[in-house]
């Protein structure tokens, strides 16, 4: 896992091959085979391997909010820390390893602690970890280059330029609220507030 890590590090995603991996560690594709059914397993077990380094808290029911936010964060930071990642995160349907038992139950665990029904918990915990996640795929992307922050800039400019023409009878809202979608540098803080006000209300 350690030279998988080292490969998606500096030679990205898609160099991540049972081959490549093969070759970093001086032996062939089939002793490896022995240990990982397949890249996709392959990128899986880097997953697992990354988020088991997320530091999980001692719930503390006094602090459930600051705690619950803190363990959100570290998750996006973990997966934007190494380029592709979040990507493999969002196409893993059911992570099946220890690591990924204790971050749900320190994570239902908050939302109890909170007073949230367990039913709601169970929502809370899928919703706030796909939301993580989705958002890591895009910070990544700026992050490792795939998009630039001049790109995005443009990218934004042209948007408004085109909502500005739009026909105000069709389009109220969107004129109206145009500029205040996906801008700000706290919008995954305020997402986070409006997720688990929303859970707890």
């Amino acid at each position: 896992m350690d030279t998988a890590l080292a490969i998606l590090d500096t030679e990205g995603l898609e160099a991540v091959t049972m081959r490549r991996v093969a070759t970093a560690l001086d032996t062939g594709p089939a002793s490896l085979y022995a240990h990982v059914g397949n890249k996709g397993e392959l990128h899986e077990l880097m997953l697992e391997r990354v988020l088991g380094g997320v530091r999980m808290p001692e719930v503390d029911p006094g602090r459930w909010r600051e705690q619950l936010k803190e363990l959100c964060g570290r998750q996006v930071g973990a997966l934007i820390a190494h380029p592709g990642l979040a990507k493999i995160a969002m196409e893993v349907v059911a992570p099946a390893s220890q690591d990924a038992f204790v971050h749900a139950e320190v994570l239902l665990s908050l939302l109890r602690a909170a007073g949230v029904s367990d039913e709601r918990a169970a929502i809370g915990f899928e919703v706030l970890t796909l939301f993580c996640t989705a958002f890591a795929v895009e910070a990544s992307a700026v992050r490792h280059g795939e998009v630039s922050e001049e790109e995005l800039q443009e990218r934004a400019k042209q948007m408004g330029r085109y909502v500005a023409a739009l026909p105000p009878d069709r389009f109220p809202s969107l004129l109206a609220m145009g500029h205040r979608l996906g801008g700000g540098e706290d919008r995954f803080e305020r997402a986070l507030d409006l997720i688990i006000d929303g859970l707890v209300a």
